[in-house]
């Protein structure tokens, strides 16, 4: 069979179950070859958008990520939703044609392995077409060993190339990463002297959260997340996000902690606020399954490599009990929902902390919630409670505005049984408005929260003080309802929380359409977290 043909083949048998791309000429067989073989395979409107989704989708499903692209503007158009993917440590495969030997001139030349490089990510090639399936192997094989995105380059020539597939491609399950027993005990030790230990548990740990809360419990430590690893505890004792995000009360008492374990999270400025959420006294401890990445962000006490399931685990059946930070009844107002404050909704806008307590009151537990980037992004992050660490997906590694929507896609896919939930700011909006057919297309009950500023209110509120003008980052007011309308979805606008009505009847009723909800939110000021986030802009 033809490469291309082969190199389908082997993704599906290496478990590749959805694919996500735009095709062309130089990616139509590879792509046929997917579905051909069982993968189902999703058309976005823009590489953007399919790499977006992909990188979603293999975030909340644990399954691999698989992107197919066309050479040359095909793979830069990917190129954002790629860097996001490879920040995240995404374990997926861009299948991206390239130009074969005899198209150095080409107008779709360019350096692939160079370009992703430059975003972070691995690179493979198909070199020939006797070496091409081992090729794809050594691709899909450093995707999931290294959680890494990973481009692999198929030349047209290679691509038309006869290959054979083996009978039966298996790759051998990642060995477990076991801590070394002194380590361990050095952690036990440092629990069992700790008063206030606090745990803060990020993008390694998602798949650790039972073991962590059995830890939590037996030496009395409160619990955190880093943004990425929302969800992951439930309980009074969990403060949820740390950092910027944190309500006063959950900053107040991890800045209290004179211990605190990093759990696979590297406690970046955005997790400790620069620094100072730890004391300067606090003993900081990291586990993590790489040795770079103990103390990668600040000093630390303790390094303990290996799997943090399995370290939390062993250090379990070894440290004695104690009630540590749990001495009296659990904290209340540690997170933003309990937090009073004075409604602003007036003049026809709505406060968007009245907009997200609303909607966290009326939307189904069952729910999965993708937010973009901007000013609004940490009223849903923190005001909309989600089940667990696959009912949130935060698409802030490269920081880029516009992913909000194609990350909703991705991750309704990946949980097709929960409801799911876009939040984006206007811009966002507009920016990946392309992938509204999608949504309408593959038939998702998706609900578009767009929090309307009219404006890129991040700016606004960082230069504004300032006396700048602000004449390039606000627009005028725009019925984004009547855009979401035009795509096929149904549309309402919220200026008051009566106008939620409209909001509960479409989720009381049969869901056909995805609903676009344009809330024209108060914008005098600008988010809590806003000024954290700009001391490292």
């Amino acid at each position: 069979m033809r490469v291309a043909e082969a190199v389908g083949r082997v993704l599906a048998d290496l478990g590749a179950d959805r694919a996500f791309g735009l095709v062309g000429s130089g990616n139509f067989h590879v792509t046929n070859a997917l579905t051909a073989a069982g993968v189902r395979f999703v058309a976005a409107r823009h590489e953007g958008g399919a790499a977006v989704m992909a990188d979603a989708y293999a975030r909340l499903s644990g399954r691999l990520g698989v992107l197919t692209v066309h050479q040359g503007p095909g793979l830069t158009n990917a190129l954002t939703g790629i860097a996001e993917a490879a920040k995240s440590r995404t374990p997926m495969v861009v299948l991206a044609a390239d130009t074969g030997a005899a198209g150095a001139r080409s107008n779709f030349a360019l350096d692939q392995a160079g370009l992703a490089a430059a975003v972070g990510a691995a690179h493979e090639r198909a070199a020939t077409a006797d070496s091409a399936v081992d090729d794809a192997i050594r691709a899909v094989r450093r995707a999931r060993a290294e959680r890494r995105t990973v481009v692999l380059s198929l030349p047209l020539d290679v691509q038309a190339g006869e290959a054979t597939v083996p009978p039966s491609v298996v790759l051998p399950d990642e060995p477990l990463v076991a801590p070394a027993p002194a380590a361990v005990g050095q952690l036990a030790d440092l629990l069992a002297g700790a008063q206030r230990p606090v745990f803060i548990a990020g993008r390694g740990a998602r798949a650790a959260g039972p073991a962590l809360a059995d830890l939590a419990e037996r030496c009395g430590a409160l619990l955190a997340t880093s943004a990425v690893a929302k969800g992951l505890f439930s309980g009074p004792w969990y403060l949820d996000v740390a950092g910027g995000f944190a309500a006063p009360l959950a900053a107040e008492l991890i800045r209290g902690a004179d211990v605190i374990v990093a759990w696979g999270c590297t406690l970046s400025m955005w997790t400790t606020r620069h620094g100072r959420l730890i004391a300067p006294g606090a003993t900081v401890a990291q586990v993590d399954v790489e040795p770079a990445a103990l103390g990668a962000n600040r000093r630390i006490d303790l390094g303990v490599v290996g799997d943090v399931a399995a370290t939390a685990r062993a250090v379990l059946a070894v440290v004695p009990p104690s009630r540590g930070y749990r001495t009296g009844p659990p904290p209340h107002g540690a997170r933003w929902r309990d937090v009073p404050f004075s409604d602003e909704t007036g003049l026809g806008r709505i406060d968007p902390r009245t907009l997200s307590i609303a909607l966290d009151d009326l939307l189904p537990a069952a729910r999965v919630v993708a937010v973009d980037s901007g000013n609004f992004m940490g009223y849903p992050s923190m005001y909309l409670s989600v089940p667990d660490e696959r009912g949130f997906c935060f698409t802030q590694a490269f920081q880029s505005v516009g992913l909000g929507l194609s990350t909703a896609i991705g991750a309704a896919l990946a949980q097709p049984e929960r409801l799911p939930v876009a939040a984006l700011g206007d811009g966002g909006y507009l920016m990946g408005i392309s992938e509204l057919d999608t949504v309408v297309r593959l038939g998702l009950p998706m609900m578009i929260v767009v929090y309307d500023d009219a404006g890129f209110g991040a700016e606004v509120h960082h230069f504004g003080p300032d006396g700048y003008p602000l004449d390039t980052v606000t627009y005028p007011d725009t019925d984004l309802a009547a855009i979401g309308r035009g795509y096929g979805c149904a549309g309402v606008t919220v200026r008051e929380p009566a106008d939620l009505d409209a909001v509960r009847e479409w989720l009381a009723g049969p869901r056909e359409r995805p609903l676009v909800v344009d809330a024209k939110v108060v914008a005098n000021r600008g988010s809590w977290w806003l000024e954290e986030a700009f001391r490292g802009h």
